[in-house]
């Protein structure tokens, strides 16, 4: 999922995301509470008996998207923790979801995996306890596999010609907007954080989350979502490479 091309979306805390009518359910359609897909959330997360690190999320389209995300105290790596990306929507834009993700600890640059674990559209809140249970069961092997490509991207080095080349493709795909082109040239190529000084695909991946952190919260669901499926975060082949 991803986090996060509105131009009013906003981030904002739990008790706005409370404060937004949910629509009258109509015969085929029973709209879920934002609030209500993160306490079911939440309460998953305080069963399994794991922290919570921190938490953002964000309204477009005068709060008929969400997008959340919960950083919790669980990882393989010190390089990062892992969180739980989400979103709703009261305008049947797309079905309730969930998402694997890694927050990279020096710098809280977010990459996500590629499935939204919640596939139906029209969900009850009892459907919803149900599925949220399978959806945290099933995050465990998504968490696995985006740790295991983010180790594989640190070994891959990249001459300055295919970065530039990778940028710009990205740029087609829409992951990013094409003003950005030469920002994240120059992030990738002078980062702020030393952590990310050898040229290899791991590094241009934060280059691209670092400049995302810039987007609103719908466009930086559509950057994630993107750079998912180009880095093949979700496990399938890249597309960048």
């Amino acid at each position: 999922m991803g986090l996060m091309i509105d131009s009013n979306a906003k981030f904002v805390g739990r008790d706005a995301i409370a404060r937004v009518p949910t629509p009258a359910a109509t015969a085929s359609w029973t709209p879920v509470p934002h609030v209500e897909v993160i306490d079911a959330v939440t309460d998953m997360i305080q069963a399994r008996r794991w922290r919570i690190l921190d938490e953002q999320y964000g309204l477009a389209r005068d709060g008929q998207k969400m997008f959340g995300v919960i950083r919790i105290n669980k990882s393989n790596s010190t390089e990062w923790s892992r969180c739980i990306g989400l979103r709703n929507s009261h305008d049947q834009s797309f079905a309730v979801g969930l998402t694997a993700g890694i927050s990279v600890t020096v710098c809280s640059n977010l990459a996500f995996g590629g499935s939204m674990v919640l596939k139906r559209r029209h969900t009850s809140r009892i459907e919803l306890n149900g599925l949220i249970v399978e959806a945290i069961n099933s995050l465990e092997m998504e968490f696995l596999t985006l740790e295991n490509i983010a180790e594989d991207l640190k070994t891959g080095r990249l001459a300055d010609d295919e970065a530039r080349a990778v940028i710009v493709k990205a740029a087609e795909a829409q992951a990013i907007n094409s003003s950005d082109i030469l920002p994240v040239w120059k992030e990738f190529k002078d980062p702020r954080h030393e952590e990310f000084a050898e040229p290899t695909r791991w590094s241009l991946l934060n280059a691209f989350t670092e400049n995302a952190k810039k987007y609103s919260p719908a466009r930086a669901d559509v950057c994630h979502r993107n750079l998912t499926r180009l880095f093949g975060l979700d496990g399938r082949q890249a597309l960048l490479w």
